[in-house]
């Protein structure tokens, strides 16, 4: 953790970006873009994976951090779920709806992962050094 510089070096940001990326190539290509809700719920929450990564992360503090972290973690477990309600309305197929969920489980792994690591960690984060 000490030689990571801002929060784009972070694996699990990159991964998180990439899962927000796919959902919005779906809301552009996809029927999708016409269910207004669903799109907008789905964008967010997948939005909202890699925000709160980094928003935890810029707080310099690890218990912040950790309770971010968390929030990503639920985020990623509701664009899931979302992502279950897109491939049963039939605007994906099995393929493409596989293909994201599987980068949503291992993002919730690698999160979970990292919260451990944390748990484990002595750093405290940035703001408590003297």
């Amino acid at each position: 953790m000490a030689t990571i510089k801002q929060f784009e070096d972070l694996e699990i940001w990159k991964l998180a970006r990439e899962i927000c990326q796919d959902v919005y190539d779906l809301c552009i290509t996809t029927p999708l873009g016409s269910d207004y809700k669903l799109r907008d719920q789905i964008n967010g929450s997948s939005g909202s994976i890699m925000d709160n990564i980094a928003e935890g992360f810029e707080r310099d503090g690890k218990k912040e951090f950790r309770q971010f972290l968390s929030i990503a973690k639920g985020s990623c477990g509701e664009t899931r779920s979302q992502l279950y309600r897109v491939f049963d309305r039939k605007y994906i197929n099995q393929e493409k709806f596989e293909e994201i969920k599987e980068k949503t489980i291992i993002s919730n792994k690698k999160i979970s992962s990292f919260i451990s690591y944390l748990n484990k960690s002595e750093y405290v984060g940035t703001k408590y050094k003297k």
